[in-house]
């Protein structure tokens, strides 16, 4: 069942894209606000929806998914329904950008993996898609030139870089036009650059949104 949802910017009907925000663990959906709120003004309805106890799911990402269960499957069903929500008002999936850091940027690529469509783009922000190692995420090449950011710290105390790497390879091979960007020696938290390149790329899911 869909919990809270923080909107803020523009009413669905009127906005030229649609961002949901995932945040990270012990995070708040108010923290992902926060954090945007840094960048330029942009014509989108924001969308963050808060996790249960701040937590998406109780273990590491590489651990095995079992242990993550039901947490992980409750998550990803709540993305789910903000998504059917945001397509519902009128937007399209092509206008709807995926953006989370940390745990949020772990259940974003997830989630985009498991359902795979054209999206307006994915944000990814220090995170990999969720599994222990050997895990296939191979599938459909349904992504067809999806626009990714990856932005990671190098090294992370939580999240491998080789994972990351990882992911965009997956998602490269599925059809996605994936940038990658390490920050050696990062904390684990979000910069700048990362912010301006995530601005790119809600930008240009507002312009196709425009044209169409």
């Amino acid at each position: 069942m869909l919990g809270p949802v923080e909107h803020r910017g523009m009413p669905l009907q009127d906005a030229g894209a649609a961002v949901v925000l995932l945040h990270g663990r012990g995070g708040t959906a108010a923290s992902m606000l926060d954090l945007v709120s840094s960048m330029p003004d942009l014509p989108v309805a924001w969308l963050a929806p808060q996790a249960p106890g701040n937590t998406w799911y109780p273990q590491s990402f590489i651990a095995p998914l079992e242990a993550n269960e039901p947490a992980l499957s409750q998550a990803l069903e709540t993305i789910h329904d903000v998504m059917t929500q945001v397509v519902g008002s009128g937007v399209d999936r092509s206008r709807i950008v995926l953006m989370g850091f940390s745990q949020g940027a772990c259940l974003a690529a997830e989630y985009a993996l498991r359902r795979s469509a054209r999206y307006g783009g994915l944000v990814l922000l220090t995170g990999g898609a969720i599994g222990p190692d050997g895990t296939s995420w191979e599938g459909p090449a349904d992504f067809a030139g999806m626009p990714v950011f990856a932005g990671t710290s190098d090294p992370d105390p939580h999240v491998p870089v080789t994972r990351v790497r990882e992911t965009v390879d997956v998602l490269e091979r599925r059809g996605a036009v994936v940038r990658l960007q390490t920050y050696p020696g990062m904390p684990h938290t979000v910069n700048t650059d990362e912010l301006d390149h995530a601005t790119t790329l809600i930008r240009a899911a507002v312009g196709e949104g425009m044209a169409s």
